[in-house]
């Protein structure tokens, strides 16, 4: 995890993930293999122009490099694991997919992020329990409950799926 500097408009100062904005280049590149299965649930609850299962995981591929200079391992299984849309009325708003993907076997500096670019500050490897008491977005804290379930072992019916996209908000599992 890393924080956002104290004067970004968006979340400053809050701990968060590494990620961001698809990219228009993201549609043609290059992503990791995504199981049918992921894709599937990638693509669920989208409408017809919604991006690719693949340019979703180019972009996740990308930011996670740019803002850790790190690369998983090119067989390292990517595992989607939870999507938010923020409500109506936000400053910001965002359709957001995170992912799960194995640390081990990840190429670049995993102890000095040497490579990361400058967008998040005090990257570093945490414990659940010490990440959730950060400052932290409040989807942050429910995918964190959602990994830290994962981990345990805990089975997973089906994507957790925060949808704000209409007039009432929706909490739904992506089969």
């Amino acid at each position: 995890m890393g924080q956002r500097g104290a004067a970004a408009v968006f979340m400053p100062s809050k701990y968060v993930f590494p990620g961001g904005r698809l990219d228009a280049a993201d549609a043609t590149g290059a992503a990791p293999a995504l199981d049918a299965r992921c894709a599937a649930r990638l693509a669920a609850h989208c409408p017809p122009d919604a991006p690719q299962p693949t340019a979703l995981a180019a972009a996740a591929l990308r930011e996670l490099a740019e803002e850790t200079g790190l690369t998983p391992a090119s067989d390292a299984r990517w595992r989607f694991i939870f999507r938010a849309i923020t409500p109506p009325g936000r400053t910001r708003r965002f359709d957001a997919r995170f992912f799960l993907v194995p640390a081990l076997g990840a190429s670049g500096d995993s102890e000095t992020f040497a490579g990361a670019e400058d967008e998040l500050s005090h990257l570093h490897w945490i414990g659940l329990t010490e990440a959730r008491a950060l400052d932290l977005p409040f989807i942050t804290e429910v995918v964190l409950a959602e990994v830290q379930a994962l981990l345990a072992g805990t089975d997973q019916p089906g994507v957790p799926f925060f949808d704000n996209s209409g007039p009432v908000p929706t909490f739904r599992r992506i089969p």
